[in-house]
């Protein structure tokens, strides 16, 4: 199993390309399924959850051409023919967003059949909200052998769905399904991350009619059929919020380019409070610090547009060598405090309580051996061996494939000392 070593205490310094989302690519190769025609998607990261999930499309029987490569990557999907209409556990479990497939299935062929599915062990997400959602747009579901199996023998009907709390996958799965049902659906509380917006944009190119993009109500008017398209896939704001904070946890100055920084504002904001230094432009920003010190400030997860939880173990560990004290409080997921114990084995002073960390600020974190519990958490590990006194290595970096994008070239590109270890 491969591992990244990195030799840190060095400032990074350069200027990094921003990939295209992972959570923004994954929905809308799953969109491929609701037509027969083509649909072209560029700007798709080179990740192993993107690889899963084209594997998952063509058991299904759609065909994927890929051109290009670092930053160029561009994947036409055509399912003609949808030949199975079961996504099956040995590939679900890799990657949670393997259950993107049954809004889409069920829509086209009146019946889905998906496994329950897996991916980051950061606690109980549950599929109930795209069941429920489903069925109120007239899907017949239950739950058989580890399977969900939804049957719509004379199509999906248009409903009126509230979601009791914001879920981004169910918004995702059920505006796919909304598209090709007959009347009108109208989601209220719906999830207005720009991934969702990115699938939104994508799905009207394809000819679906949806009215409230980027609000918390979303009106969609079902159609016949769906026709081909050609998109780009959004930037990646978790890889460019990483990033960020690598800068200022460095001390050092990155300028980070193709993505636009009202997706970072949450951040943007947070990192000008402990004193770093930003400054933006139409396709990109510049990260530094302001006067050579970082301070703790507390934070808080909430969905669009609050702070995201996908960058909270990155600014945990950003807090870890701040002056002062920092609270951090997880509100979207339980069990995503699995990388404190690793931050702690490098220094690191963290005490958790329920959903909260209190982090009190150490002058310098100590490079150690350190093992990853999931995408994010990886990262995190190694932002804090950028940092750290010495040498760290990273173990169980295969979560880190599914989400960054030749990361170690890129952060070796800025001046880095770090490198990956080949497992036998």
């Amino acid at each position: 199993m491969d591992k990244i070593r990195i030799r840190g205490g060095r400032p990074l310094q350069g200027r990094i390309q921003i990939s295209g989302a992972k959570n923004a690519g994954l929905p809308l190769m799953a969109a491929s399924l609701l037509t027969d025609k083509t649909l072209t998607l560029s700007n798709l990261p080179d990740l192993a959850d993107i690889a899963t999930m084209e594997k998952l499309l063509e058991q299904h029987g759609a065909t994927a051409e890929v051109e290009g490569e670092n930053g160029t990557r561009t994947m036409r999907l055509t399912a003609g023919r949808i030949s199975s209409t079961t996504a099956p556990y040995d590939l679900v479990r890799k990657m949670r967003a393997s259950v993107l497939v049954l809004g889409p299935i069920l829509a086209r062929c009146g019946e889905a059949r998906v496994s329950l599915p897996g991916g980051c062990a950061i606690g109980n997400r549950p599929v109930d909200l795209h069941v429920k959602g489903l069925t109120a747009l007239g899907a017949e579901i239950s739950l058989e052998e580890g399977y969900i199996h939804a049957k719509a023998p004379k199509g999906l009907k248009g409903g009126h769905f509230v979601f009791p709390q914001v879920s981004v996958g169910a918004t995702e799965n059920l505006m796919m399904a909304a598209s090709l049902a007959e009347g009108e659906t109208v989601l209220v509380n719906a999830a207005r991350e720009p991934e969702v917006n990115d699938l939104a944009h994508c799905l009207v190119a394809m000819g679906a009619k949806i009215e409230g993009i980027g609000t918390d109500t979303l009106r969609i008017q079902g159609v016949a059929a769906l026709h081909g398209a050609e998109h780009r896939v959004v930037a990646d704001r978790i890889e460019a919020g990483t990033y960020a904070i690598a800068a200022a946890m460095t001390d050092g100055d990155l300028t980070l380019t193709g993505v636009c920084p009202t997706l970072l504002e949450a951040l943007l904001k947070l990192l000008g409070e402990a004193g770093a230094k930003i400054e933006t432009f139409e396709d990109g920003l510049r990260v530094s610090r302001a006067n050579g010190v970082m301070m703790g400030v507390d934070v808080m997860t909430e969905p669009y547009p609050g702070f995201p939880t996908d960058l909270q173990a990155q600014i945990m560990a950003l807090m870890t060598t701040s002056k002062g004290a920092a609270m951090i409080t997880e509100t979207i997921f339980e069990n995503r405090f699995m990388h404190v114990p690793e931050l702690c084995r490098m220094g690191a002073n963290i005490n958790v309580h329920h959903s909260s960390a209190m982090i009190r600020g150490v002058e310098k974190l100590k490079g150690a051996p350190v093992m990853a519990t999931d995408l994010r958490a990886s990262v995190s590990m190694v932002l804090a061996g950028l940092a750290a006194e010495g040498e760290t290595v990273i173990n169980r970096v295969y979560h880190l494939d599914r989400g960054y994008e030749r990361l170690e070239a890129k952060l070796a590109a800025c001046g880095a000392d770090i490198e990956r270890l080949r497992g036998e």
